[in-house]
C-alpha cells in the first residue's frame, strides 16, 4: 500500500476537512484518505503510485493549498498566513479598541461616542485587510458548494458592517452601528487562531523532540583514519566512533569498547543502561563515559528513531472511530447554520418588524455556531495521548488502537520473553538409558545451531565450552510452535516439545518422572529423539528468570479489575510454576501459534475486550486477534507490525500504563465533544433568541477551539504509576 502525507493549508474547521477528504476520495485510485485539522495534514493511501500533482490539483480546486511531506521531514508547524500571527491580532485590536472603548466607557458611566466617520475609518481595514483571509476562504468554499467556519465569519461581520454603511449613509441625528461589532469579532477570531496555532504546536512536540535527537554528522573510521561525515553518508556496515558524551549516529552492534547509554527518550528507560561489545545500540540515544566503536546495522528510514517518528506521525494522524461521528455532523453543520440564521432574520423581522435587531440577532447566529472546537476535539486528545506515551516508551501505531485501549477487560500474555527475561540458559541434560549425556548435547547443538530461538542460543552458548567437535546438520526445517526437525550424519532428528514428541509416537516414558519433576520446578522441556528409529535420545530443561517488573505489573492490572491470562506452548508445569509466582489468574499451556488466535477469538466471543501481549513471530496471530495487540519491542518485526502498540522496552508494567494513557486520551476526547456540542447546543438558541451580543459570540466561539486543545494539553502532565 503506498502512502503519501501532504500538508494542508487554509482548513479552519472540521467542514473543511469533510471537504478535503470528500475531493481526495473522488481522485482515481485513491483507497483511503484521512485528514486532520489538528496537524493540519492529510494521509492518502492507495494501491498504486500516486501523482502528486493530481492530489493538489484536487486540493486546490477545493479551495486550499497543499505540499508534499517528505518521509524524513520535520513534522511542519501549523503556522498560516502572516495575518494568522500575533501582527495581525495586534493590528486588528489596536483598529477596534476605539471603536469598543466607548461601551467600556458607557458601563462606567461616561457617555461619549466616537464619530461614526472615524469608526468606519478604523473598521474598514480589519474588515477588509486584516479579515480578508475569511473572505478569501470563504468564496473558495462557497465556489465548492460547501461551507466552513470562513464563511460564517465572512457572513456575519459582512452583514453587521454592511448594515452600520447603511445606517451612516442613510443619516439621522444618532445612527445605530454596529462597527465595533465587526471588528472584534474578527479580532477575537484571530486572536482564536493565534492561541490555537501556539496550542496545536504543543501537541507536535513529543515528534519534535525524537527529530531533534538525530545527529547531522557521524565519525566514521576508514583506513584507521576518522573522519566526520554527513549522516545521510553513512552506510551500513560502516564502524562508527562514538565517544563520551557524544549522541549515537546511528543503529548497530558495538565492536569495540562498553559504556554506559541514555536511551530516556527513545525507550522511555530512566536510567543508562549498561552496552558491550556484541550488544545493540540505536541512534539518537547518549553514550555515557566510555568510547565505542559502533558497526551501523541500519541507516535512515530504517532506524528505530526513523521507525518510532513513523509510528507517532501516522497515529497521530490517523482518526479514532468515534471521529466519524463529528465528521457526519460536521458534513450538514454550516448549511443547518445558514439555514438557521435565515430563519432568526425572518423571525424576528415578522415578530418585531425590526430589521436592524434581526440582522443583529443573525450576525450572532452565524458567529456562534462555528464548527472549529468540534474538528479538533478528537484529533487534539489523540495527538496529546500519543505523544505523551512516545515518552515513556510507549508507541501507539494508530488511533484506534488508542481508543480500544480503554475499554480492554482481559490481558493475555505470552510467558518467555514477555514476564521471563527471555534468556533461558540450560539448567540440566539427561540422556535415555543407552545414551550419553555429551552425545545428547553435540546432536542438539547441531540441531539448533544457526536458530535465532533463545532456547536455541542456550544450547550453543553451553556447547561452546562442552563440545569438542561439533557436527553439521542438513534438512532442517522448523515446526512451528512444536519445535525444529534436522538431519545429523545420517539420522533424522527432531528436538521439541512434549506434542511433537506424541506425534512421531516416541516413547517418553524413560524419562518421564525426571520431566515432571523439572516442570513443577518451573524449568522448560525440549525432547531430542531418533524419527526412524522412534527413540528417546534424552531431555533439556531450561530456566528462565522471571522478569522483575512482571509480578508488579500483574497486580497493576487486577487493581485496573482486568482479567490476567497466560497463553504459552510451554509446558503446563513450567507454566503453572511461573504464572502462580506472578499471580496470574489463568493459564493455559501446550499453545500452538493457531491455538493462541482461537484462545483470543474464543475470549472476545464470550463478551471480553482482550489485548494480548507477546514478542515472537508464533505470537503474531493472536496479536492480530486480540482487540488490541501489544508487543514487546525486543521481540520480532513481525510481532511488532501485527500490534497496534508497541512497548519500545521489554518491561510488562508498560502494558497497564498502555491501557491507563489510553483511558485518559479517551476521557478527554469524551469532554471536548461534550463541550463543543453543548456550546452550540446552547450559544445558538440564545444568539437566536437576541441574548447573545455578537461580540460576546465571537470571543465565545475563539474561547471554545483553545479551551478544547489546553484540554487536551492537559494530557502531557500524565506519567505511568510506575514513575511517580
Amino acid at each position: 500500500m503506498n502512502q503519501q502525507a501532504i500538508k494542508i493549508e487554509g482548513m479552519s474547521c472540521a467542514s473543511c476537512v469533510g471537504r478535503v477528504e470528500r475531493v481526495l476520495a473522488a481522485v482515481p485510485g485513491v483507497d483511503n484518505v484521512s485528514v486532520n485539522l489538528a496537524t493540519e495534514m492529510a494521509r492518502v493511501e492507495s494501491a498504486q503510485p500516486l501523482d502528486f500533482a493530481v492530489l493538489a490539483q484536487a486540493i486546490d480546486k477545493a479551495g486550499y493549498q497543499a505540499s508534499l511531506v517528505e518521509p524524513a521531514a520535520p513534522p511542519p508547524t501549523t503556522a498560516s498566513s502572516p495575518h494568522a500571527g500575533g501582527r495581525a491580532v495586534a493590528l486588528a485590536a489596536l483598529f477596534s479598541l476605539p471603536l469598543l472603548l466607548p461601551m467600556l466607557l458607557d458601563l462606567a458611566g461616561i457617555h461619549w461616542m466616537l464619530d461614526g466617520r472615524l469608526q468606519w475609518l478604523l473598521a474598514t481595514p480589519v474588515q477588509f485587510w486584516l479579515g480578508a483571509r475569511f473572505y478569501r476562504a470563504g468564496w473558495l468554499a462557497a465556489r465548492a458548494r460547501s461551507g466552513n467556519m470562513d464563511l460564517l465569519v465572512a457572513l456575519g461581520t459582512s452583514a453587521a458592517y454592511g448594515l452600520s454603511v447603511y445606517q451612516l449613509l442613510a443619516g439621522g441625528a444618532m445612527p445605530h452601528l454596529y462597527f465595533e461589532a465587526s471588528s472584534v469579532v474578527i479580532t477575537l477570531v484571530l486572536l482564536g487562531k493565534w492561541l490555537e496555532a501556539r496550542a496545536k504546536r504543543q501537541t507536535t512536540a513529543a515528534i519534535r523532540a525524537l527529530q531533534v535527537l538525530r545527529p547531522e554528522s557521524a565519525r566514521v573510521r576508514r583506513d584507521g583514519q576518522d573522519v566526520d561525515i554527513a549522516i545521510n553518508e553513512v552506510r551500513v556496515g560502516d564502524i562508527i566512533v562514538i565517544r563520551p558524551g557524544e549522541r549515537i549516529a546511528a543503529d548497530g552492534v558495538v565492536t569495540e569498547g562498553a559504556s554506559h547509554v541514555d536511551e530516556a527518550l527513545i525507550t522511555g528507560e530512566s536510567l543508562p543502561v549498561a552496552r558491550h561489545a556484541g550488544e545493540r545500540v540505536t541512534g539518537g540515544a547518549i553514550n555515557g563515559e566510555g568510547l565505542l566503536l559502533v558497526r551501523v546495522s541500519a541507516v535512515g528510514a530504517e532506524s528505530t528513531l526513523s521507525r518510532i517518528i513513523r509510528l507517532v506521525e501516522d497515529a497521530q494522524a490517523a482518526k479514532a472511530p468515534v471521529q466519524h461521528l463529528v465528521d457526519r455532523v460536521s458534513a450538514v453543520f454550516v448549511p443547518v447554520v445558514l439555514v438557521l440564521a435565515l430563519l432568526t432574520f425572518a423571525g424576528w423581522c415578522l415578530y418585531g418588524g425590526d430589521a436592524e435587531q434581526a440582522i443583529i440577532n443573525a450576525v450572532a447566529v452565524l458567529v456562534i455556531a462555528c464548527p472549529c472546537a468540534l474538528g479538533l476535539a478528537t484529533p487534539a486528545a489523540i495527538m496529546a495521548g500519543t505523544g505523551v506515551a512516545a515518552r515513556y516508551g510507549i508507541l501507539i501505531k494508530d488511533a484506534e488502537a488508542l481508543e480500544l485501549a480503554h475499554r480492554i477487560t482481559a490481558v493475555a500474555f505470552d510467558k518467555t520473553g514477555t514476564l521471563t527475561e527471555g534468556q533461558p540458559s540450560l539448567a540440566e541434560l539427561a540422556a535415555a538409558p543407552g545414551a550419553d549425556q555429551a552425545r545428547l548435547l553435540q546432536l542438539a547443538a547441531a540441531v539448533q545451531r544457526g536458530s535465532e530461538h533463545a532456547l536455541a542460543r542456550a544450547v550453543q552458548q553451553a556447547a561452546a565450552t562442552r563440545v569438542s567437535a561439533p557436527l553439521l546438520a542438513s534438512d532442517v526445517s522448523a515446526l512451528p510452535g512444536r519445535g525444529v526437525a534436522a538431519t545429523v550424519a545420517g539420522v533424522q532428528l527432531i528436538l521439541g516439545s512434549t506434542r511433537l514428541m506424541q506425534e512421531h509416537g516416541i516413547p517418553l516414558q524413560a524419562l518421564a518422572a525426571r520431566a515432571e519433576a523439572l516442570e513443577r520446578a518451573g524449568h522448560t522441556i525440549s525432547w531430542l529423539a531418533d524419527v526412524n528409529a522412534r527413540q528417546l535420545i534424552g531431555l533439556l530443561a531450561f530456566g528462565d528468570r522471571i522478569k522483575p517488573q512482571a509480578r508488579a505489573a500483574v497486580q497493576a492490572l487486577h487493581a485496573m479489575h482486568i482479567e490476567t491470562v497466560m497463553l504459552t506452548g510451554d509446558n503446563q508445569g513450567s507454566a503453572d510454576a511461573i504464572g502462580q509466582q506472578l499471580g496470574i489468574q489463568r493459564i493455559v499451556a501446550n499453545m500452538l501459534p493457531a491455538d493462541k488466535a482461537s484462545a483470543v477469538a474464543g475470549m472476545k466471543r464470550d463478551g471480553a475486550t482482550i489485548a494480548m501481549i507477546g514478542d515472537g513471530i508464533n505470537d503474531a496471530p493472536a496479536l492480530a486477534a486480540a482487540d488490541v495487540g501489544i508487543a514487546m519491542s525486543n521481540g520480532t518485526d513481525v510481532a511488532m507490525h501485527a500490534a497496534g502498540i508497541t512497548l519500545m522496552r521489554g518491561d510488562p508494567a508498560l502494558v497497564a500504563a498502555a491501557i491507563q494513557i489510553s483511558r485518559r486520551s479517551y476521557n478527554k476526547i469524551r469532554q471536548n465533544l461534550f463541550w463543543a456540542f453543548i456550546y452550540n447546543l446552547i450559544g445558538i438558541p440564545l444568539a437566536a433568541l437576541g441574548l447573545l451580543n455578537p461580540m460576546v459570540a465571537g470571543g465565545a466561539m475563539a474561547l471554545s477551539s483553545v479551551s478544547v486543545i489546553s484540554n487536551a494539553l492537559l494530557l502531557r502532565r500524565w506519567k505511568p504509576e510506575h514513575n511517580k
